[in-house]
């Protein structure tokens, strides 16, 4: 697991992680999502030993990232694509890793097939793209083939095929019981590929639940298909909801699924659909967080 405990990083007087605490578990794609300078990388970076904490610590199966003898076979990580020697080839740049990790080298083999980049491995890093560059950072945190992996942004620059192939690549670690953190600002896409989600805002949690449960917490409407539609909304208006007709369907607002159908029932008017409808993962988010502006903490 990834343990972050009441971790705090200031610069200067400025607290860009305040008292954050949240746990990432095995067999789980975990989004970690916030607002721009929410402190999403920061926290990242502190997990991997790269800031200090003023108080607090982030820990990886029990123990900091700096007090890993080898972290390559534990942590797998994908800050900056952009972090690499141009100057190396992909399989240079993938070997001095598997050597100073003690990694065998057939596992440089193994992650560039793996990242779709076989045929380029002999090719300078500076002549890559950027979805390529994300392609080989997949693959350096893939080498020790580690039991957590945390990536941010990954998607950045990736095509369509790149970004269903890390979709199916996240799912697979997860279903394998690894643990996955994964930082992307593509909500309809971490829809698809997250099963939880830890929400930061000004550095502080604000929200630590299932995809489908954060979602819930934002009820939007009910769709209601009847058999006498313009009678159903007089009867539902007369009972406080506020209702908006469509083609076939109303929208309901201010009444519950089941409220609706007694009333309905009550009426003698025959339901043909009645679904309520929840915030998607981008509304959810964005109503989450807007009560959370981004101010610096002195």
């Amino acid at each position: 697991m990834i343990d972050v405990q009441d971790l705090t990083i200031r610069y200067g007087r400025t607290r860009a992680v305040d008292h954050l605490t949240f746990t990432v578990k095995p067999g789980l794609v975990t989004g970690f999502l916030g607002p721009n300078g929410a402190g999403k990388s920061t926290t990242m970076r502190a997990i991997l030993g790269l800031h200090t904490p003023a108080a607090g610590q982030a820990l990886i199966d029990g123990r900091p990232y700096t007090a890993l003898r080898r972290p390559l076979h534990t942590m797998g990580a994908l800050l900056d694509a952009a972090a690499v020697h141009g100057g190396r080839t992909a399989r240079a740049h993938l070997t001095w890793l598997a050597r100073s990790n003690h990694i065998p080298l057939r596992r440089v083999e193994e992650v560039l097939d793996e990242a779709g980049l076989h045929q380029a491995a002999d090719r300078r890093i500076a002549t890559y793209s950027l979805g390529m560059r994300q392609r080989l950072g997949i693959a350096a945190a893939l080498l020790g083939d580690p039991q957590a992996l945390m990536f941010d942004e990954p998607l950045n620059g990736l095509d369509v095929e790149g970004i269903r192939w890390i979709r199916d690549l996240l799912r697979r670690l997860a279903d394998q019981g690894r643990t996955v953190l994964l930082s992307s600002h593509l909500m309809n896409e971490l829809a698809l590929t997250a099963d939880h989600v830890i929400v930061i805002a000004g550095g502080r949690l604000i929200a630590d639940t299932p995809v489908d449960a954060l979602a819930a917490r934002f009820h939007r409407d009910v769709l209601v298909r009847a058999a006498h539609p313009d009678r159903l909304a007089e009867v539902l208006r007369a009972h406080g909801a506020t209702v908006t007709p469509g083609p076939g369907e109303l929208s309901v607002h201010g009444l519950a699924p089941q409220t609706i159908g007694e009333l309905a029932l009550t009426a003698q008017i025959p339901l043909r659909e009645l679904t309520p409808r929840t915030a998607t993962l981008e509304e959810a988010f964005l109503e989450l967080t807007d009560d959370h502006p981004q101010e610096a903490r002195r």
